[in-house]
């Protein structure tokens, strides 16, 4: 493979400014990652404080999941009236104001709200990020920039397992302790989250509107400002491209998705990506991990320590995932990933179904299966890391055209909150029905039907511009 070309220092000021906008933008999966993750730390002192079962618990865990679902859908709409910026603010006020009350419940149904106000929150800035991201960047670096989304996602996953894991070791090893003015451990894994929402808020005061969204609205000379600075003098020509791919009437609802009295192709191609990147059964590591290793024999600290390695172990491979989308594409990362998930789940699936059962029923490891379960649990994660968690974001954001764009992302991430809620829902219940063993062959089947929808249905998108998707 030869060697990129140097950039010359125009073209280095024009990467920098777009890294810094996405970055900015990227804070939202920030903020999506640490509130859908700070659950870990905080769910088995929820069972004690409102003194429910795992149904309730996995319901209340999930709830926030609904919510996003409903952020998500309603971000199309929303997102093509009043542009990307002002509903990055929206979602930074629900953030702040979910991350308050969820440390502030009276009963379990309290808590589901506010966490179902954060789940608002979250679906905004998952469907709005990989648009703007996307309208904002350069075809050759696209990717790149696309997967920082991911990267914030992962890094704060990572912000919220280490903040409950130093919580709880200064409260003595248990989240049901009190910490600080009279108030329990789990209150402030919640309350961590409002500094970091106060931030995307400001950031998003700073940033530019999209120039795509600008030129649909009639705002060329300001879409051609910001076009100036990320592709120079080309971009007149922009414009004029994106004008003339927007020539077909463009309205603000799911209406612009259908194709002959059915949806378009292409968005049934981008609702299964978005369902299948969740039934692979990622999120189960990320919102149970510290109940799962603490039902397999590991104290509540040590247990909350995995989820910190596991947390690192995301962030790498996200950073290897930024290294190779824009050299070696989208399609090869996600057969790879979906390969290595199927082996990986399949090694837990026969560790956890072959293991001794303690008095109360739950598989005990020890010795060479507890090691083997851990290494294989965090080489699924890297397996995700580098594959279905970025790529699919990335593709999210710029397979559609511009016509359809913010509507069939909303609908692709409402349908990936919807399957991310039906399995972190059901895995308290199933795993007490059928087995953790039968849990993670179901993940692993799951792993297997992505690989082949991949190599059937996906094509290759590096490289393209967005004015070229169909």
């Amino acid at each position: 493979m030869s060697a990129s070309p140097a950039l010359n220092p125009k073209q280095s000021s024009s990467v920098i400014f777009v890294f810094l906008i996405s970055a900015s933008a990227a804070l939202g999966g920030f903020l999506f990652g640490f509130d859908t993750a700070v659950i870990n730390g905080a769910v088995v002192a929820l069972g004690d404080y409102f003194k429910v079962g795992p149904v309730l618990v996995g319901m209340s865990v999930s709830l926030a999941l609904i919510g996003s679902a409903i952020g998500a859908l309603l971000s199309g709409t929303v997102s093509d009236r009043y542009g990307r910026i002002k509903p990055m603010l929206i979602a930074a006020l629900l953030f702040t104001v979910s991350g308050i009350g969820a440390g502030l419940p009276v009963t379990v149904w309290d808590f589901s709200f506010w966490r179902f106000l954060g789940g608002v929150g979250i679906g905004l800035a998952s469907a709005i990020t990989p648009a703007y991201i996307a309208e904002i960047s350069p075809a050759n670096l696209r990717g790149s920039f696309g997967s920082l989304q991911q990267l914030a996602i992962v890094v704060g996953i990572f912000v919220a397992m280490l903040s409950n894991y130093m919580l709880v070791g200064l409260a003595g090893g248990s989240a049901d302790n009190v910490l600080w003015f009279g108030f329990e451990t789990w209150r402030w894994m919640f309350w961590a989250e409002v500094p970091p929402a106060l931030l995307y808020g400001f950031a998003a005061m700073m940033i530019p509107e999209s120039p795509r969204y600008l030129i649909a609205s009639g705002s060329e000379e300001e879409a051609e400002g910001i076009l100036s600075k990320v592709i120079g003098a080309k971009a007149h020509e922009k414009i004029a491209e994106v004008k003339e791919s927007l020539k077909i009437e463009c309205a603000t609802s799911f209406a612009v998705l259908r194709c002959e009295g059915g949806l378009h192709p292409v968005v049934w191609l981008g609702l299964g990506l978005s369902v299948l990147q969740q039934f692979v059964g990622i999120n189960i590591i990320f919102y149970y991990g510290s109940m799962l290793w603490r039902s397999v024999g590991f104290s509540e600290e040590n247990s909350l320590w995995i989820t910190v390695i596991t947390g690192v172990v995301n962030i790498v491979t996200t950073l290897v995932a930024i290294a190779l989308i824009d050299r070696v594409g989208r399609k090869p990362l996600l057969l790879a990933g979906s390969a290595g998930m199927v082996v990986t789940l399949g090694v837990l699936a026969y560790l956890f179904g072959a293991a001794p059962l303690d008095a109360s029923g739950h598989p005990v490891l020890s010795g060479t299966s507890a090691t083997t379960a851990l290494y294989s649990a965090n080489l699924y994660v890297f397996c995700f890391g580098f594959s279905w968690g970025p790529v699919v974001w990335v593709l999210l954001g710029e397979m559609f055209n511009n016509r359809i764009r913010a509507s069939a992302l909303a609908l692709g991430a409402g349908a990936q909150w919807v399957a991310n809620f039906m399995v972190s829902a059901s895995f308290p219940a199933l795993v007490e029905w059928a087995g953790l063993g039968f849990t993670y062959l179901i993940y692993a089947v799951f792993a297997a039907v992505s690989f082949f929808f991949v190599m059937s249905l996906v094509r290759e998108t590096r490289g393209r511009e967005l004015e070229d998707m169909e």
